[in-house]
């Protein structure tokens, strides 16, 4: 950032909230080396396999604690982790330190209905999951195409069932899911301040003008966030910026307007008090129902009633699509149990959607809406068999598969099964099983003949 010139109307602006002293701690800390983290996923991490994996980490790559998140690790830049082979399967989530607060603040519960309302690229959507671990239900919105794409797959690498990630502007969401969910996470779209030491093209972008339409959009989003929260359920709004404009003025008019919201914490992490590129969160309560008796303010109470689908709006049995499906789980996963959910079946594709566990959630609540993964892909139809999908394999355990060979970080052979090479056979076994790296599933091989056909994704493959 040393050959970097801030822009002088941002300097005046960090003068103006923190003083020309503090200020210049904040701006001398741009000079600074950034500061890297990632964050172990529970859902791998709950088995004394995923807890050894982890531990085997610390040392090779000088893992330090982040304070605010008991599953987050600085790491040193020249550790690479992203090339290892635990992160192929899953164990942990590259994440800035400072954006983990947020989700920590959300507190999420298993069990509990949950939305991502902007999820790209998915660090808080794992993290959110790995609260929930593996209960209750979870929406992940990305407007962006593009970016919903990158969020489904992150969300199929962490192993996650019980998410369902759509691609939906915020009212057809808030139009569908008025008082639904018990906790919302809004990380909303900002002018990205708290990017500028580790991205110079967010330094071009900058200006004051972009400032007040980051400010103006968020508080057109947290509208709909308003609507779809059920009383007493619990709003997380984050931004990675410092401005008041965009975090403490536009909390501020939230309330304002809606009586039935109060703050309960607000924390700002800042670059020159902690290791991390800043962070704003707060967390805001919404009024129980006998406390909004006198008030009328977030719901529509017409065109934006929900009905009952406990029994209606489920999608057709797809009877003979799940006896494919179940006839492959008895030979191959039979430790394997789905679920509460439903069959969907989108061409050869079969997903397993995931149900609340009130129930009141199904198929019908998709029609019409650009959904990117409607829950975990079980597998493809091909010629009246199934074929198991990558996601399924990075979503179960080893010891639920029907055999699984599993081999050290280093060792040659798992380096030849990721760049899609055909591997021997250890033992008498046959067809589906896992290949994983120290008992973490890292994708599927067929064996046959004594030798292990390898089904890792093509595009997932590494040739260096």
């Amino acid at each position: 950032m040393k050959n970097v010139q801030l822009p002088e109307a941002y300097i005046r602006q960090m003068q103006a909230l923190l003083g020309r002293e503090e200020a210049e701690r904040f701006l001398d800390s741009y000079s600074e080396a950034r500061a890297y983290g990632l964050r172990f996923n529970p859902l791998k991490c709950r088995q004394p396999i995923g807890d050894n994996a982890a531990a085997a980490l610390k040392q090779p790559f000088h893992l330090e604690p982040v304070p605010w998140c008991n599953t987050g690790y600085y790491y040193e830049e020249a550790a690479r982790p992203g090339k290892h082979p635990y992160h192929t399967a899953g164990l942990y989530y590259i994440q800035e330190p400072s954006a983990m607060s947020a989700a920590e603040l959300l507190g999420a519960e298993p069990g509990e209905t949950i939305l991502d309302f902007a999820a790209a690229p998915g660090g808080k959507t794992t993290q959110i999951a790995g609260s929930m671990n593996g209960e209750g239900l979870l929406i992940a919105n990305e407007i962006h195409p593009a970016r919903a794409k990158i969020l489904s797959e992150n969300v199929e690498r962490l192993g996650i069932r019980n998410a369902v990630v759509t691609n939906a502007a915020p009212h057809e969401l808030s139009r569908r899911f008025p008082a639904f969910f018990d906790r919302i996470m809004l990380d909303s779209p900002c002018s990205g301040e708290g990017m500028f030491r580790k991205d110079e093209d967010a330094v071009a972008e900058w200006s004051e003008a972009h400032v007040t339409y980051c400010a103006e959009r968020s508080s057109e989003i947290l509208e709909h966030a308003a609507i779809m929260l059920k009383p007493g359920g619990v709003l997380v709004y984050s931004t990675c910026t410092f401005n008041r404009a965009e975090n403490e003025d536009t909390i501020e008019r939230f309330v304002a307007g809606h009586p039935s919201f109060q703050v309960e914490q607000i924390e700002r992490l800042w670059p020159h008090q902690v290791r991390g590129e800043g962070h704003f969160v707060a967390r805001l309560r919404k009024a129980s129902e006998s406390e909004q008796l006198a008030a009328e303010d977030d719901l529509p109470k017409s065109k934006n009633k929900r009905r009952d689908k406990r029994t209606a709006g489920r999608s057709k049995p797809l009877t003979a699509e799940m006896d494919l499906f179940h006839s492959f789980a008895e030979q191959a996963l039979p430790g394997f149990a789905l679920g509460p959910g439903e069959p969907l079946r989108f061409g050869d594709a079969l997903y397993w959607l995931p149900h609340q566990t009130s129930g009141s959630f199904g198929s019908a609540d998709l029609d019409g809406l650009k959904v990117a993964r409607p829950g975990l892909h079980l597998g493809d139809i091909r010629k009246n068999r199934l074929e198991p999908a990558h996601a399924l394999a990075l979503a179960v355990q080893a010891e639920d598969a029907s055999w699984a060979q599993s081999y050290p970080p280093d060792a040659p052979e798992l380096a030849a099964y990721l760049r899609g090479e055909t591997l021997p056979a250890e033992g008498d076994i046959s067809g589906w099983g896992l290949v994983a790296v120290d008992g973490l599933p890292l994708g599927w091989a067929k064996s046959s003949g004594g030798q292990l056909k390898n089904h890792l994704p093509k595009g997932l493959r590494r040739f260096n």
